[in-house]
């Protein structure tokens, strides 16, 4: 047997491996559903907190994908009792010499933008913003999802030619 075979979630040195190695995407993954970092957040913690008390019952491999499926049902059961809303926030002060009309027409833009995305279905949304936010390929995304590539694929056009339609000069 290798001395891996032995290795163990419960083990902190493994655990905390997991946890280095998924927490960022998992964040991202369930911040882009919820739109509320705060909530995102909580859901992370508590998917951790379950994979701790669940940690002889998941090997090290099947870690991620059950982080994945925690947080996803963490998410799911928020959602049953409100209507999530992405928000979007700049989190810095731009102190720039652009001019007023520029600025404006920025704003527009970022509201028109804004308005796009919220009116995606929600598993497009999400597809959209893990591929061109977070620059993650279709499988890897096909994988939290726990669909196939060409179900991603399917999400990605339908999000791209909504987009379009509703903003002009995409």
């Amino acid at each position: 047997m290798k001395a891996e075979e032995h290795l163990n979630v419960c083990e902190e040195q493994v655990y905390k491996r997991v946890f280095n190695e998924t927490s960022k995407t998992i964040f991202n993954y369930i911040y882009y559903k919820f739109g509320n970092e705060e909530k995102a957040n909580d859901a992370v913690q508590e998917a951790f907190v379950k994979l701790w008390e669940n940690c002889s019952k998941v090997v090290p491999e099947k870690a991620k994908s059950y982080l994945y499926t925690v947080a996803n049902n963490l998410y799911l059961n928020v959602i049953k009792a409100e209507k999530v809303r992405l928000k979007y926030a700049d989190s810095t002060l731009k102190t720039t010499n652009e001019t007023p009309e520029f600025i404006m027409e920025e704003n527009q833009f970022k509201e028109k933008l804004d308005y796009a995305l919220n009116s995606l279905p929600e598993n497009q949304r999400t597809t959209f913003l893990l591929n061109r936010i977070d620059g993650k390929k279709y499988a890897e995304i096909a994988e939290m999802e726990s669909v196939s590539v060409k179900a991603i694929e399917k999400r990605m056009h339908l999000a791209l030619k909504s987009l379009r339609e509703q903003i002009d000069g995409i």
